[in-house]
């Protein structure tokens, strides 16, 4: 049995927390925020506070692969999150109106995912880790500094050290504090690294208002949750009970459209949008909420073959935060939670094993994700600066760059290429797993449309102006 640190007790942080303490593990969980976990959902988004946690109210979705993790690992959240009026969602009913053959497929039930609004699900994981035998959870215990020793010859993280001056020594240490980890900060104090780093600023800017429906019924998607119009994306995702959200989102550099800050501006915009409209025929229960600032980053603790540190695992927003439309960072986190686990049943006794353990499962299993999602935020900007532009297309000459939109085509065409794509967007296989199957980049060609291209659903650049002038 191992002594386990884990910092930060946000979702990924107790996920992790929880599977490791059924191993066995004597296990802690460090949270900075100081309000305990409240009683009811309710109360939970009306009055929690998680200063900790910068998209603590903003969209929000569960893809099918965390629902996947939740059911096999952790069911008690799950039965938590029904009892709280969780969502049940089936993407596969989106399926575009222009594919014909729409009977159901074996393993379709594999896209269903289970989701409510970020406070209604850390609620859920914070009253069944209150309740873990075993696991202590502390809030409102930040850290100061990390206790660091050599092993073999490499700095070895053998605890930490609070604000208070407790020493807490450990056998590893998790981090798990999120998008804003100040983990490569202290290992530097300690004169360990550097962290090998990649960071970019995603280039977007959220405007989100949350809805309640007054009859119960929320409204049933008439589009891809995600869709691109023009120069903004809209995002509309199913919350819990009668609740849900819809965020517009644009490029950081689009100054005349950072005025959809404004309600009534950002109102007529998707009043505009005719598959969207519908999504406005409710009461608000919460005004714009920006956000911005928003990171796309990698971090790794194997630099050159070797370990900068030992004792130390990063997992979920801690190792990699991206771009949040696409709603990847909890499903993916949560996988990252059960894998952490199962390399520690077979490595935790030798450090350094460990962390080179860690270090390929996560390259294998993860990166890729990472990468994939990088390359999409950059498509996507690119895309809004041509048309900002008035360029009818960027980078058509670039194969990469016309496959993805005959893929895209053949999306609206084809119930397999749909369903493909649909394990992407479900955190299940990533598009290059995909593109390696026998016949698929074939199959995609063979359905791609002829150029032709529907109309926008929503209005043009001139007519986006108009509205927020």
């Amino acid at each position: 049995m191992a002594k386990i640190v884990v910092l930060g007790a946000g979702v990924c942080g107790l996920a992790t927390a929880m599977l490791l303490s059924r191993d066995g593990h004597q296990v802690t969980a460090l949270e900075r925020d100081e309000d305990s976990v409240p009683e009811s959902p309710e109360v939970a988004w009306e009055r929690w506070t998680r200063d900790g946690v910068a998209q603590f109210r903003q969209a929000h979705f569960l893809h099918s692969r965390g629902r996947a993790v939740l059911e096999e690992e952790l069911p008690g959240v799950a039965d938590a999150l029904e009892a709280a009026g969780a969502t049940r969602f089936d993407p596969v009913p989106l399926m575009p109106p222009s594919i014909a053959d729409r009977a159901p497929r074996p393993g379709d039930e594999r896209f269903v995912s289970i989701t409510a609004r970020r406070p209604i699900l850390e609620q859920a994981f914070g009253r069944m880790a209150d309740a873990e035998p075993g696991l202590d959870v502390r809030r409102g215990v930040a850290v100061n500094d990390l206790m660091i020793r050599s092993y073999d010859g490499t700095p070895h993280v053998a605890g930490v050290r609070t604000e208070s001056g407790e020493e807490l020594t450990a056998d590893l240490v998790v981090d798990a504090m999120g998008r804003r980890s100040q983990l490569p900060r202290w290992l530097a104090d300690a004169g360990v690294g550097p962290v090998y780093e990649e960071s970019e600023d995603s280039g977007f800017i959220y405007y989100t208002r949350f809805f309640s429906s007054s009859n119960g019924a929320p409204p049933q998607p008439r589009a891809p949750l995600l869709m691109p119009i023009g120069t903004f994306s809209i995002l509309t995702l199913p919350g819990d009970g009668d609740t849900w959200s819809v965020t517009l989102y644009i490029s950081t550099g689009d100054r005349p459209l950072k005025r959809l800050r404004d309600p009534d501006r950002w109102t007529a915009v998707v009043a505009a949008c005719p598959l969207h409209a519908h999504w406005l025929e409710a009461e608000p229960i919460t005004g714009v909420l920006p956000m911005s600032g928003v990171v796309d980053r990698y971090r790794r603790l194997v630099v050159n073959g070797r370990p900068v540190a030992t004792g130390v695992a990063l997992v979920a927003d801690a190792w990699a935060c991206t771009n949040p439309s696409l709603g990847r960072g909890i499903a993916l986190g949560l996988a990252h939670a059960q894998r952490l686990r199962d390399t520690a049943r077979s490595h935790l006794e030798d450090p350094a094993e460990f962390s080179e353990a860690w270090d390929a499962v996560t390259e294998a299993e993860l990166t890729p994700w990472y990468r994939e999602t990088v390359a999409e935020d950059r498509s996507r900007l690119a895309e809004i600066n041509a048309l900002r532009n008035g360029i009818e297309s960027e980078g058509s000459t670039d194969p990469a760059t016309a496959f993805r939109a005959a893929l895209i085509a053949a999306v609206g065409r084809d119930p397999e290429v749909f369903r493909a794509f649909m394990e992407s967007r479900c955190c299940l296989t990533p598009l290059a797993k995909t593109l390696e199957r026998a016949g698929f980049s074939d199959r995609v060609l063979e359905f791609a449309d002829d150029g032709d291209r529907p109309p926008t659903p929503g209005p043009d650049r001139d007519q986006l102006l108009r509205l927020l002038s």
